[in-house]
């Protein structure tokens, strides 16, 4: 982790003043026509977000699926987050740096242009897909989530197509929901979390 690095963060008084939750929240237009207002998001330092609560940092957590299969992967020793090696994720996502911040665009466009660089830089998604914000996520319970506020992304894609390309992935596949709860003990705490949530999230991409 580079404490210098700027991420993207935003105050947690903000995400309070809206009703704070624990777990996932479906009602993703509520917070985020909130967080997406000019002048609400901002960059500060890692190493001063990862010290203080009052802020959280924005994170794109891509879920992708194919069918009803979806991808994850352990992370490896080469991971940013040291906190989460060796640990399963069905998530796929970083921070959000000022390298996004693209002065032409608005603020949600900046963010889903961040969100296609993130996965970009670690996976090569070879096939077509649709994306849809399905949740929000949030967990207080330990460190790294104290400081963190997730967007959960679904992406659907036509074909099982994904090849890694970051050296932190590791033993990537797909498997069913089935499967998937079968190793939900190695996964770190936000896939837990979003696994328990994922027949609500692929029900709401399909109504």
């Amino acid at each position: 982790m580079d404490p210098n690095e700027l991420v993207m963060v935003v105050e947690t008084k903000v995400i309070e003043e809206l009703g704070m939750f624990h777990g996932l929240a479906f009602d993703v237009e509520k917070y985020l026509n909130a967080i997406f207002q000019p002048g609400v998001l901002r960059f500060m330092t890692r190493g001063s977000a990862e010290t203080d609560p009052s802020f959280k940092q924005l994170i794109p957590y891509v879920i992708i699926n194919s069918g009803d299969k979806f991808l994850n992967y352990v992370r490896g020793s080469r991971a940013g987050e040291k906190r989460l090696v060796g640990n399963r994720s069905i998530g796929i996502g970083g921070h959000i740096n000022p390298v996004d911040d693209v002065s032409l665009l608005g603020v949600k466009e900046t963010y889903l242009t961040a969100v296609e660089r993130e996965v970009a830089e670690e996976v090569n998604v070879e096939s077509r897909h649709s994306d849809t914000i399905a949740a929000l996520l949030n967990d207080d319970t330990n460190e790294v989530g104290k400081v963190h506020l997730g967007v959960v992304h679904l992406w659907k894609l036509d074909e099982p197509r994904v090849g890694k390309k970051e050296q932190m992935i590791t033993q990537m596949s797909f498997m069913t929901m089935e499967e998937l709860q079968t190793v939900k003990d190695t996964m770190e705490t936000w896939s837990q979390l979003c696994l328990d949530g994922l027949s609500q999230m692929t029900k709401l991409t399909t109504d």
